[in-house]
């Protein structure tokens, strides 16, 4: 059985982190949950500082303090996924994005990675007191919200969205203390 655990980014992680996201160019897939990574991508130490600026981040209307993270596997050391966790939400991510965006590469998709990437951002956001986590997913991406009712998140609206994702959202809630005591076999895969 495969364990997992979270990685702060760093910069021994340099060629590892930008084969993540060439690996979403590749497959032409939606990149998520990275921190912005993508957009440094000829300046990794750049965005690394730019984590170390979100960490400590004072909530306003443009930006909130988030935390960043590799999901590893322990077995080969591999980025297998990343999450992005907003420790704090202004109005714009209260209407879409929420606490908690995620991604698994797309060469590792379809193993219930994300499941384990997303009980692992809970127990983060425990630790931040954050005790309901809001979350949201393009209708298209059955994926992502499967992933987030395997943890006991509750559909609580499906609507268009004109404004930021031009698509049908469903948006969920997730009771952090209830998800992590009701599924811990999660923790079996976990180190």
């Amino acid at each position: 059985m495969d364990r997992f655990y979270f990685e702060e980014p760093g910069s021994t992680r340099k060629e590892d982190a930008i084969a993540y996201i060439n690996e979403f160019y590749e497959f032409g897939s939606d990149i998520n949950g990275t921190g912005g990574l993508h957009r440094y991508l000829d300046d990794y130490e750049g965005w690394l500082e730019k984590l170390n600026e979100d960490y400590s981040r004072v909530p306003n209307e443009e930006k909130v303090p988030a935390r960043t993270y590799f999901l590893v596997r322990e077995s080969d050391k591999r980025i297998v996924g990343m999450i992005n966790i907003r420790l704090a939400l202004n109005e714009r991510l209260k209407h879409y994005g929420g606490h908690i965006g995620y991604s698994i590469r797309p060469t590792e998709r379809g193993k219930g990675y994300n499941k384990i990437n997303l009980y692992l951002g809970l127990t983060i956001c425990d630790q931040y007191g954050i005790d309901e986590v809001f979350l949201d997913a393009d209708l298209s991406n059955p994926a992502s919200w499967k992933t987030m009712e395997a943890l006991g998140g509750k559909r609580i609206r499906e609507y268009y969205d004109d404004q930021y994702a031009h698509c049908t959202v469903v948006d969920y809630m997730i009771d952090v203390r209830k998800a992590l005591a009701e599924y811990t076999e999660y923790i079996k895969m976990t180190i």
